[in-house]
């Protein structure tokens, strides 16, 4: 049996199990590493194991017929990978893969599947999140629909900062034209816009936030709801300050 108390994981839906349903999931915990492009949920193919991220930023993303690609949502040390389960569904067209390494916990979908028959708080928590995960994907279509880049990318830039530690963002220009649906060539100019209000500083491979409060600004109504949400239903708070 895995050696780690509640108190002590980073994952804020496993801080929010009820104690008895921790110990009793704890037995089918396995740590793992995340390295980058890691990927976790492949498309199309049954799910076998679903994730408790620790550390890191893995990306949804979502995959046309004829090969276009654009992020849907992150999950980061708030969420699980692999939560369409709950909903009694084997797989997904969407991947799920790592953005930025870190680590978490691997669990076989029977081992929730059972905990969650067995607790049914814990199955109402569980559902719980998958609402907030669903409401992100719906505040990023309004984002795509209703804000302008920069607007949007300082969204994103907020929402990777709540689920990664510390101010620096390894973040590439490859991830952010996959986030904002736009060329590559693109989101130079638009990081050069958040620079120019100080907001953030960029280096090769990396994003810098300096002044939080301006991104919050700058994204205006286009953050915040689903964070709002998740803090009210899972009674955790992660956004930063």
């Amino acid at each position: 049996m895995l050696d780690v108390s509640q108190v002590r994981v980073d994952n804020l839906l496993l801080r929010s199990l009820a104690p008895e349903a921790f110990d009793w999931l704890r037995g089918s915990m396995e740590p793992i590493e995340l390295p980058v492009k890691f990927e976790l949920i492949k498309a199309d193919v049954p799910t076998e194991n679903v994730y408790f991220i620790e550390g890191g930023l893995l990306s949804l993303v979502a995959t046309s017929s004829d090969d276009e690609s654009v992020e849907v949502g992150h999950i980061g040390y708030e969420g699980m990978v692999g939560g369409h389960v709950m909903l009694r569904v084997d797989r997904t067209p969407n991947k799920a893969f790592m953005q930025v390494e870190g680590s978490g916990f691997e669990v076989p979908v029977s081992s929730i599947k059972a905990m969650a028959e067995r607790f049914p708080d814990v199955n109402d928590l569980l559902l719980k999140y998958v609402h907030c995960c669903d409401l992100q994907l719906a505040h990023s279509a309004l984002a795509n629909a209703r804000y302008n880049m920069p607007e949007r990318l300082a969204r994103w830039l907020l929402m990777c900062h709540d689920r990664l530690r510390g101010n620096d963002l390894p973040l590439t220009h490859e991830f952010l034209s996959l986030m904002l649906g736009v060329r590559r060539s693109g989101v130079t100019n638009e990081i050069h816009i958040l620079e120019g209000v100080h907001a953030i500083k960029a280096t090769r491979g990396n994003i810098k936030v300096l002044d939080r409060a301006k991104l919050e600004e700058i994204a205006g109504g286009s953050y915040g709801i689903p964070e709002s949400e998740y803090e009210r239903l899972i009674g955790q708070p992660f956004r930063r300050s």
